[in-house]
């Protein structure tokens, strides 16, 4: 769901040129709930082959993969291992809203409101594990490294770049600054515009440096943690009720004894447990990043055969590949 700190975190605007030959880790399931919530059709439906198999992500893929390939940033993908106990709970609770949402969906499928059935269709999004397989199988085609990650992948993206495997982790949020992530870079997509209201604005990636963030804020990491929890993370959503990051920063500040912040609050949740559980979260320490040239073979296979892409389409994507030994690609192996 993302950290609601947006408000107080420093960020950089830099452009795409920037990131040329950076090695940028990405929460695949991040990625592929982005995807599944936006490529609709007008009324809310999901993109599918003759067979009714889901492509929704793999359109996806196939835009944005060989967009950041040609900008000649090299991406890794991480995926979620097993949710840590606390997440259930909440896990439960968005399966909930998701049921009520497609409840919503059939009555305006019903009555033949395709606005509402767009807007009621993104809320019952739902990546299931034939979609991870194949993202998994379509990634590596593009020759790029995948990951399991044991727990949260943010977790691990932020500890390859910790350890310096990766320059970056890439993310829409700021979650990764809980687990350490020295840099996060944020917008990697393809359209480089954004709707806002009736209009559009160019949108630009944006760096954001923890050690900045610090600074700035003037606090320190378990302090940063703490003001998380306080304004809400993935599990405790929406945090306490009234306290927002700036009353939550000048809480911290004026008080280093969380027990007595908490107490306080008397939040509906233990903050113990929560800070515990990103404290002591499960990493995979043993791994090895290789980026390898493209399988065109592989894509066309995956897209065109199986699930029926346009091959035109396809095949114009994947001319922007060299065969040759030269090319940027073939560099990365």
């Amino acid at each position: 769901m993302g950290l609601k700190l947006g408000s107080i975190i420093p960020k950089k605007q830099i452009e795409f040129e920037d990131l040329k030959n950076k090695k940028i880790a990405v929460d695949a399931s991040q990625m592929l709930y982005q995807f599944i919530s936006s490529i609709r059709q007008p009324d809310g439906t999901l993109l599918q082959d003759s067979n009714g198999n889901i492509t929704s992500h793999l359109m996806g893929i196939s835009t944005r993969i060989p967009n950041l390939i040609q900008k000649e940033i090299k991406p890794c993908f991480v995926f979620d291992g097993i949710p840590p106990k606390i997440k259930t709970q909440e896990q439960e609770k968005r399966r909930a809203l998701k049921e009520a949402a497609k409840e919503k969906f059939e009555e305006a499928e019903e009555s033949g409101d395709e606005s509402l059935m767009l807007k009621y269709s993104k809320q019952t999004s739902r990546v299931n594990k034939e979609m991870f397989e194949e993202t998994k199988e379509l990634l590596q085609a593009f020759g790029l490294p995948i990951l399991q990650a044991p727990s949260e992948a943010e977790a691990q993206c932020s500890y390859l770049a910790k350890n310096k495997d990766v320059d970056y982790v890439g993310s829409s949020d700021y979650d990764a600054l809980l687990y350490e992530a020295p840099l996060i870079v944020r917008n990697l997509t393809v359209s480089q515009r954004r709707k806002i209201g009736s209009s559009s604005v160019k949108i630009y990636p944006e760096i954001i440096e923890l050690k900045e963030v610090l600074e700035e804020l003037k606090i320190s990491q378990e302090q940063l943690l703490i003001l998380a929890i306080l304004t809400g993370t993935d599990y405790n959503p929406g945090g306490i009720k009234g306290i927002g990051p700036k009353k939550a920063l000048k809480l911290i500040k004026e008080n280093n004894n969380y027990d007595k912040i908490f107490q306080d609050l008397n939040p509906e949740f233990d903050w113990n447990e929560i800070y515990n559980t990103f404290k002591n979260m499960q990493i995979e320490k043993k791994y090895n990043l290789k980026w390898n040239p493209i399988n065109k073979e592989k894509v066309k296979e995956i897209l065109i055969e199986r699930h029926e892409f346009n091959q035109e389409r396809i095949e114009k994507m994947l001319s922007q590949f060299k065969d040759n030994k030269n090319s940027s690609l073939d560099k990365w192996g």
